[in-house]
C-alpha cells in the first residue's frame, strides 16, 4: 500500500516515499544483478521506499506500486501519467518529451537568466516558460511547503471521467466557470420565457364541401 500523506515537523506535507524518491540514485548498475544484461536501475517502489530497482528486481515487488524514472538532459524525470495517480503535481512546470508530458524530480538552478524572462521557479530561480506554474520540479514544490501552507501533494477529488492532468489548467477552469455562471435569475427568466404563450396557431375556417350521396349511372 502506498504511504499516506503526512506532515513532517509541521513544515512540509507529502507522502513518505516522495523525499526518498528524490534522493535516490538512478541509472546506476544494480548491485544484485550486476552480471545481468538488464542491470540499469530506473525503477522505484513506492511501497518499499528502498534503493532503485532494475527490471529483474521487479519480480520481488509484485502487487507493489512501482514507477519508472527517465532521463532528460542528464536530469531525472517522471511521466505525469504515472506520478499523478499518487500525488498532485499542480504548480510544477510540465514538459513534453517524446510525446509524453513529464515533470523533473529535482531542482535545476539556472544562475544566468535570458533577457525578457518574467517567470522563474520560486525555489531555484530557473526560468519557466509558462506563467501559471511556480516550480520547475517536484523537489522545489516540496521545499516551498515550508513557506506556503496552502501547497499540498494531496490529490483533489475527480468529479467526472473527463478529469486528467490538465484538469486544473487556467483555460479549462475558465471554461468550466463560464459555463456554470448562469444565475438563478437567468434560470427563472429562461423558464418563464419557455412557458409564455407564443404566436397563436393559424386556423383555417374554410370548410370542405360535404360529399353527397353518389348516384349510379343510368342503365343502357
Amino acid at each position: 500500500m502506498v504511504s499516506p500523506m503526512i506532515r513532517i515537523d509541521k513544515e512540509e506535507m507529502g507522502p513518505l516515499w516522495l523525499r526518498p524518491l528524490l534522493k535516490t540514485n538512478f541509472f546506476v548498475p544494480c548491485e544484485i544483478h550486476r552480471d545481468s544484461g538488464k542491470k540499469e536501475c530506473n525503477m522505484y517502489c513506492l511501497d518499499c521506499t528502498g534503493p532503485a530497482l532494475c527490471s529483474i528486481c521487479l519480480a520481488n515487488h509484485k502487487d507493489h506500486h512501482v514507477v519508472q524514472i527517465r532521463r532528460s538532459s542528464y536530469h531525472n524525470v517522471i511521466r505525469i501519467s504515472d506520478v499523478s495517480k499518487f500525488i498532485d503535481v499542480s504548480c510544477v512546470q510540465p514538459y513534453v518529451i517524446n510525446g509524453a508530458k513529464i515533470v523533473f524530480l529535482n531542482e535545476r538552478p539556472q544562475p544566468r537568466l535570458g533577457k525578457g524572462v518574467t517567470n522563474t521557479c520560486e525555489i531555484c530561480c530557473r526560468s519557466l516558460p509558462e506563467t501559471p506554474f511556480r516550480f520547475c520540479s517536484l523537489g522545489c514544490k516540496l521545499n516551498a511547503m515550508k513557506q506556503d501552507p496552502d501547497l499540498t501533494f494531496a490529490l483533489r477529488p475527480k468529479f467526472s471521467r473527463d478529469d486528467s492532468e490538465d484538469t486544473y489548467s487556467p483555460k479549462k477552469l475558465k471554461k468550466n466557470t463560464t459555463s456554470a455562471a448562469m444565475s438563478d435569475e437567468e434560470v427563472c427568466h429562461v423558464s418563464n420565457s419557455s412557458m409564455s404563450p407564443g404566436t397563436p396557431p393559424i386556423v383555417s375556417y374554410r370548410t370542405s364541401r360535404r360529399k353527397g350521396v353518389p348516384h349510379r349511372s343510368p342503365p343502357f
